[in-house]
């Protein structure tokens, strides 16, 4: 078990931040400027992916959180973020987190794991968290990905492609296409695990068109340019999170050396690597008394922020 001196390292790189000039503003015409937006965000992204911050697992699942939020909203349910993250820290070993918590795992699976575009690893998402019946139609475009992965297009528009095919394949099946869209981009930047982006900006107004404001779908007309300015924002929103993170976390680091409690590394690691750590979470070297005083104390001290409002119950994180 690494000390609590290696979770948390004193002298950290600054997190990059996506500049204003790269961030989407108003209406953007042509394909181009949005291509050219989404390539820088991506980058100043990219950079961040690779210095492998403590905090890491913690943004990951933060936005997957916010992504699977996008995903319940799209079909209609009304779970929240904070409703999400209720039902699944909360719920009982082997219990059903039903059709929202589902969506809530498939999310998560993409932000926890080296994922690879065959239908290994793709069906177990489609049948057990997206309720979809796999057939040929959804293997051969996973087949197909495979081609599209060493073609010199740029990852954006590989991930656009993607949903589109799955789209086109079977209409059903569209939150499956955003989830790919994530993995192909991914393994086409060469990052160790996916990072949810595309998914949490389905609702926003860049995969919006025409008067009416009607949602564009995956390979209709406007599709490429509207995943291009999501990646853009997605790609901004997610280093301005890091950012946030970076700043919980070197509070952390600050408070880390007061924590006299047997077991507060095994909490720092877990505070780094989720969303959230329930209030009454205990190990071999830490009670479900001792680990609520532990919150009490991290909370007094500005490390941690309680997260469900609630007085018991309680969720704890970054």
């Amino acid at each position: 078990m690494r000390s609590r001196a290696d979770l948390l390292p004193a002298d950290t790189p600054p997190v990059p931040k996506v500049p204003v000039w790269a961030r989407p503003r108003g209406l953007v015409l042509h394909d181009a400027d949005a291509a050219y937006l989404a390539g820088a965000a991506l980058n100043c992204l990219d950079n961040l992916v690779r210095q492998d911050f403590s905090w890491a697992g913690a943004w990951r699942q933060r936005l997957a959180l916010q992504s699977a939020a996008a995903a319940v909203n799209l079909t209609g349910r009304r779970e929240d973020e904070s409703a999400l993250r209720d039902a699944h820290f909360l719920r009982g070993m082997g219990d059903d987190p039903g059709p929202s918590g589902h969506l809530l795992m498939a999310w998560r699976r993409l932000a926890s794991r080296t994922t690879h575009c065959d239908e290994a690893s793709v069906r177990p998402v489609a049948e057990q968290h997206l309720d979809l019946t796999w057939d040929d139609a959804l293997a051969e475009v996973v087949a197909n990905a495979g081609d599209m992965m060493v073609s010199s297009r740029p990852a954006p528009t590989l991930a656009a492609e993607i949903a589109a095919a799955v789209y086109r394949a079977r209409p059903d099946a569209e939150l499956l296409g955003f989830w790919l869209a994530d993995m192909l981009l991914a393994q086409k930047l060469k990052w160790p695990i996916p990072v949810p982006l595309l998914m949490g900006q389905v609702t926003s107004a860049v995969f919006t068109s025409g008067e009416n404001r009607k949602r564009i779908r995956p390979g209709g007309e406007g599709w490429g340019k509207a995943v291009f300015l999501a990646y853009a924002t997605a790609a901004a929103q997610a280093c301005d999170l890091g950012i946030e993170l970076s700043h919980r976390t070197a509070r952390l680091t600050e408070v880390a050396p007061k924590l006299r409690a047997k077991g507060s590394g095994d909490v720092i690691k877990l505070l780094l690597t989720d969303d959230a750590v329930p209030g009454s979470w205990s190990s071999p070297k830490l009670s479900a008394r001792g680990a609520r005083r532990l919150f009490d104390r991290l909370s007094e001290l500005g490390a941690v922020r309680e997260l469900s409002g609630r007085p018991t119950f309680r969720l704890y994180g970054l």
